[in-house]
């Protein structure tokens, strides 16, 4: 057998040790994850919204929270990105990252961190991309505040799973608080609590109809630019709507 075999057998197994992938690559020829329940996928859903990125990042920095093994990184650092760093609190998912972009030739730095955690890095990028994350926090609105505080400079690629009403009606600024009805509207921003599994995954926990994507986003001081696909957003930061205290202060223990 010839070494081009040899090689692709080796990428095969490395491949298999790093395994189970969630995101399916292409290492050498060699896909990560050939039979995803979702087809080829992240490819085929950033088919649908690459287009909201330019096609020349120009050096500008990048930060991919929940990285998983590194696609989106990886795109950036063909849209000519400078700086990318990708983080994830699963260390599997790290090594693939690292093991992928290692193969790939690609100067993209990985770290072991939660979102939780970004105050940390000290630090803002020019572009942040939040994919796929928020439905698997417990606390999914504080993740959105601390972005907005301490790593989104500029702008923010952002994407969760939905469930229910596509429908986004326009909420009144205030409700008396005998009211009702209001609640009960397929339009009403909402969060859907999963007490035990959906999907068979134990981290998901909140899942949000469009309007409550929408109304989370607004709340965090985001502002939606564009809307390329139902569940993917490219937002800004813009003003911070009122808010009683700055997260690190919510963080730095309990207060009475």
């Amino acid at each position: 057998m010839g070494e081009e075999t040899k090689d692709r057998r080796t990428i095969e197994e490395e491949i298999a040790a790093l395994g189970p992938w969630f995101h399916n690559m292409r290492i050498e020829g060699v896909e990560t994850s050939p039979d995803h329940f979702l087809g080829d996928y992240p490819a085929v859903k950033w088919k649908a919204f690459k287009h909201v990125v330019p096609e020349d990042l120009e050096r500008r920095s990048v930060l991919d929270i929940g990285c998983n093994a590194g696609f989106y990184a990886q795109e950036m650092k063909r849209r000519n990105a400078g700086r990318v760093l990708g983080i994830d609190s699963d260390p599997r998912y790290l090594r693939q990252a690292k093991f992928a972009a290692e193969q790939a030739g690609m100067d993209i730095e990985f770290r072991l961190m939660s979102v939780y955690d970004v105050a940390q890095l000290g630090e803002k990028f020019d572009l942040v991309l939040f994919m796929g994350v928020l439905y698997h926090l417990r606390h999914p609105l504080l993740a959105l505040d601390l972005l907005y505080e301490h790593v989104v400079d500029n702008e923010m690629l952002f994407q969760c799973m939905q469930r229910g009403d596509d429908s986004v009606m326009r909420v009144e600024a205030d409700y008396d608080f005998r009211e009702w009805q209001i609640f009960e509207r397929p339009g009403y921003p909402k969060l859907f609590f999963v007490e035990h599994r959906f999907a068979d995954d134990p981290t998901n926990w909140f899942i949000p109809n469009r309007a409550g994507v929408e109304a989370l986003l607004r709340s965090s001081g985001f502002v939606i630019e564009a809307n390329p696909e139902r569940e993917v957003y490219l937002v800004r930061r813009g003003e911070r709507p009122y808010f009683d205290e700055p997260t690190t202060r919510l963080l730095s223990g309990p207060h009475f």
